[in-house]
């Protein structure tokens, strides 16, 4: 019989487990060597570097292009086309996005299983469909800029093409477009005021990450858009968080120098409030089995606390004892997780 290939910790897991059928009596010593001889720990993990190697592969394909920018032959080519028209500009990468959509979708079918591959095409498109929307509204800019529109049309054409290609990768390119939008639609019908409704940025934030986080939930009831609930869910309460915790920080002021003139203490109720959430969220995921809802509000409860333990005790404390607590807490922290995992 082949023994089955597997990871490292697939293998650690399946020697507990045999470990504890052995010390239980459900299966004699001969019965447990023959299942452990069953499997071998890979040697490589050749998905992972698959992985790793294409987003190497496209991060230096940016740095090429970035690279190619600033070559002077290049530069100097450049300058001879800044007449082309920004219309032209756009149709031809529209049609360098259509091949890139058309040929990862062509090669997906076909090879199924080159998942990062074929992702990475598809990154390629969307790419260049950015190009494409930035150029259309150069070319179709009167002056107004009300830009957030190009962020709306992006956020259309994106989640259509996720939606054609079952493509995650596109359609958390179509939530960050619409978080975009959000953000730039607020700002223009408050003519770039700081306040939109009595809410800076960060409050407003806090707002669309909840409604997104709701999306998310209400998405579980729509089986025709399997992994996309899933998604909308992580990056609503990513969106959440993360302005929640800024929110924390600088509070609902309108400027940095507002900030420097207000006192830490006036802005303790925002981090009480950060920190609420944190423990309701990850309450309601611990009692609801929420795995992902869990994580974050655990995540972000330990990011309030030490945001404030250095707010307030950064400058009232030696360093060497502030560093001593730290290295303390966290190693209670450490074995605390240790003492779940091997419960797990």
């Amino acid at each position: 019989m082949k023994n089955l290939n597997i990871d490292k910790p697939e293998a650690e897991f399946l020697d507990t487990t045999i470990k504890y059928w052995e010390e239980e009596g459900l299966i004699d010593a001969s019965k447990a060597e023959q299942l452990r001889a069953s499997y071998a720990v890979k040697q490589f993990d050749w998905r992972r570097l698959a992985q790793y190697s294409f987003w190497i592969a496209l991060a230096c394909g940016l740095i090429a292009v970035a690279s190619l920018v600033i070559n002077d032959a290049i530069i100097n080519l450049l300058q001879s086309l800044y007449n082309t028209p920004d219309i032209l500009i756009s149709v031809v990468a529209a049609g360098i996005a259509a091949w890139m959509y058309y040929y990862g979708q062509r090669q997906k079918r076909k090879f199924p299983e080159r998942q990062f591959s074929n992702e990475a095409t598809l990154f390629s498109g969307v790419l260049f469909t950015a190009i494409s929307i930035a150029f259309l509204g150069k070319a179709l800019d009167n002056g107004s800029g009300h830009y957030s529109t190009l962020f709306l049309l992006s956020v259309f054409i994106y989640g259509a093409l996720a939606l054609k290609f079952q493509s995650k990768l596109i359609w958390a390119f179509a939530l960050i477009s619409l978080g975009s939008w959000f953000g730039t639609e607020t700002g223009y019908q408050t003519n770039w005021g700081n306040y939109f409704f009595g809410l800076n940025y960060p409050l407003r934030f806090v707002v669309f990450g909840a409604l997104l986080t709701a999306a998310g939930l209400v998405l579980e009831h729509y089986r025709k858009l399997p992994g996309f609930n899933t998604l909308t869910y992580i990056i609503g309460l990513f969106y959440f968080f993360i302005s929640l915790w800024i929110l924390s920080i600088f509070g609902n002021l309108a400027t940095i120098e507002d900030w420097l003139k207000t006192d830490q203490v006036e802005l303790v109720s925002w981090g009480i409030i950060s920190s609420v959430a944190s423990l309701a969220v990850m309450l309601y995921g611990l009692k609801q089995k929420d795995e992902i809802a869990r994580e974050f509000g655990i995540t972000f409860l330990l990011i309030n606390i030490y945001t404030r333990y250095f707010e307030y005790m950064w400058d009232r404390t030696d360093k060497a004892i502030f560093f001593g607590i730290l290295a303390v807490s966290f190693w209670l922290i450490g074995r605390k997780a240790e003492k779940i995992w091997n419960l797990k």
